[in-house]
């Protein structure tokens, strides 16, 4: 008997996303792109240097699969730098260094679900959690953010755990949204975890870009958190540097074994070079200013893109970190925000993301689009003209 289908049943409706959609559709209708979530403007000469350095010295073969430990190191000091009254960090046993956040996301979902585990993820929520999940067996339970402020209600958090919940995926700073979760927020959602015995597998990449006085506080600094936690980091976000791919996740002892024990058989190790080159970055962005100048940068481009999209008539929400504005289109007349972004690139030009990609179901989602403004200024103010249109009713 022969097979015409040879795909797992495991990825089913893992079909193109809408992301691959928008960016085709940008490239063919030359528009300006606001969709894709990465800098288009150079990485900061400090940083290339190094990696620059280390590749000239030839440390380019494979690093040690856990990571190179002079990194680890840098991490750890890295961690005490951030939250000096936090429980120290064993750069030996409990930090794991991979091939970006995404791998990393998808080492700790393989290494802590088994099949019929529930795993509660806050929607919207980054594509690439509900796959990590459905791959390693395990099923999604929602809990919606509601706009404009993204804020949960305690009723269906604690709802949504039961005796097979086995962890709860947590994002802040929050993509799509800008979300920067809160103290008192925190402790609700460590409290039902204490309560439930779960993990938290927690998404911290943009950690370093926040606006307005919001304040990044790690879930696992919280306590009697940090030894049912994986925080997961990673240098692209943070040093313009999306396609180096150097990803860290810290946790305890015992969870980061199993991290590793994963890890080792997706990637093994990931660039040696970029690793120590980041090793050398971190101390340095600590003691030159960088952390500033990158939130002061940020700022900037936010307000400029905000500026651009309330002269298209389009009310950006507010955020609190990362680099992304949403704002409403349900009042244009739209089928949908998928409808919105696709007629906003073909016809207007400017390439967005709606928000229902980041859901298990479009019909759950608010009518809201996704810009990204990690752009050159020349790159926001070319979207100006083109969204301006939008008043006039069209192309």
């Amino acid at each position: 008997m022969s097979r015409t289908e040879f795909a797992a049943d495991r990825i089913a409706g893992f079909g193109t996303s809408i992301f691959t959609e928008i960016t085709a559709l940008a490239v063919k209708h030359e528009a300006v792109n606001l969709g894709q979530g990465f800098p288009d403007f150079p990485a900061p000469d400090f940083v290339k240097q190094e990696a620059a350095r280390h590749i000239r010295d030839d440390r380019n073969q494979y690093a040690a699969s856990p990571g190179v430990p002079r990194l680890r190191a840098a991490l750890a000091d890295d961690w005490r730098r951030l939250y000096p009254d936090a429980r120290a960090v064993d750069p030996a046993a409990e930090i794991t260094v991979g091939s970006g956040a995404t791998e990393l996301l998808h080492d700790a979902v393989l290494a802590t679900v088994n099949p019929g585990d529930e795993v509660i993820v806050f929607e919207p929520a980054y594509d690439a959690y509900a796959p990590d999940v459905a791959m390693a067996g395990g099923v999604v339970r929602a809990v919606p953010l509601a706009p404009p402020d993204w804020r949960f209600a305690p009723e269906p958090l604690a709802a949504a755990f039961g005796p097979r919940t086995r962890a709860l995926i947590l994002n802040t700073p929050h993509n799509p949204t800008g979300k920067v979760f809160g103290p008192a927020e925190l402790e609700t959602i460590a409290a039902l975890c204490r309560r439930h015995d779960a993990l938290v597998i927690s998404d911290e990449v943009y950690c370093e870009i926040l606006f307005d006085g919001a304040a990044h506080v790690p879930i696992a600094t919280l306590p009697e958190m940090f030894d049912r936690t994986i925080t997961i980091g990673s240098m692209g976000k943070t040093f313009s540097v999306t396609g180096w791919k150097v990803g860290w996740a810290i946790a305890p002892a015992a969870l980061t074994a199993a991290v590793r024990a994963v890890h080792q058989f997706v990637t093994f190790t990931n660039s040696a070079p970029f690793q120590e080159a980041l090793a050398d970055v971190l101390p340095a962005a600590a003691a030159n200013g960088y952390y500033a100048q990158l939130r002061a940068d940020y700022a900037r481009r936010r307000d400029l893109l905000a500026g651009v999209l309330r002269g298209a008539g389009l009310a950006p929400l507010p955020i609190g970190g990362a680099y992304f504005l949403l704002t409403d289109v349900g009042a244009l007349g739209f089928a949908s925000d998928a409808d919105f972004c696709r007629r906003l690139v073909t016809e207007i030009g400017v390439a967005a993301i709606p928000t229902s990609a980041f859901y298990a179901r479009a019909a759950d989602a608010a009518p809201v689009a996704r810009f990204c403004f990690a752009k050159r200024d020349e790159t926001i103010r070319a979207a100006g003209p083109r969204l301006a249109r939008l008043r006039a009713g069209g192309s």
